[in-house]
């Protein structure tokens, strides 16, 4: 039998997996930090395009935020041991999360549409650059939510033991606010 100072001790502890996750986090936050600071460096170099951003940018920043609210409503039925509501949870969030790559290519082809490509102006080059980026990084998270909602699907996971699905939901709300942040940064810098 364990004594209260021992399970204290096992309660402090964050399992590897989710510091794993955290690291990587904090690495992707780095990567776009330097990215947003380059493009504000360059932004006042001179020789920047200001246009409006897509319509299908606007509207995959409703989706992603849906998006967060399917995959909290998942990891909740989970927890309260609800596999119907939590498959459904997840099939909600993997659709919203393929509408949302697929109005990001929406939005490339608008900008496209509207003269804007990558190899004319460096804002045109900054705005692909971080978007794709963002993309791939979600494309990641997307494959992780197929991944968890095929193991819900299948019951590989045990009552209380959902690290999966817990350490994908916060990767996915992490590439939400990720992309809100990115939004509202291109906004004010276009």
């Amino acid at each position: 039998m364990n004594s209260p100072v021992m399970q204290q001790e096992d309660d402090l502890r964050i399992h590897p997996q989710k510091v794993v996750l955290w690291v990587g986090m904090v690495s992707i936050v780095m990567v776009f930090a330097a990215l947003s600071s380059a493009l504000i460096v360059r932004q006042g170099e001179g020789n920047w395009n200001f246009f409006e951003m897509p319509l299908a940018f606007w509207i995959t920043s409703a989706l992603v935020i849906l998006s967060s609210g399917t995959m909290y409503y998942a990891l909740r039925a989970a927890e309260k041991k609800n596999l119907s509501a939590t498959v459904t949870g997840l099939w909600i969030t993997a659709l919203l999360g393929v509408a949302f790559l697929a109005g990001q290519f929406i939005g490339w082809t608008q900008l496209a549409d509207a003269g804007i490509y990558f190899r004319d102006n460096p804002s045109n080059s900054f705005l692909i650059v971080l978007t794709g980026l963002h993309g791939l990084h979600l494309l990641g998270g997307l494959i992780a939510v197929v991944t968890v909602l095929v193991k819900s699907i299948l019951l590989r996971y045990k009552p209380g033991e959902i690290l999966g699905l817990e350490l994908c939901s916060t990767y996915w709300h992490f590439m939400g606010a990720l992309w809100i942040y990115l939004f509202l940064f291109l906004l004010y810098h276009y």
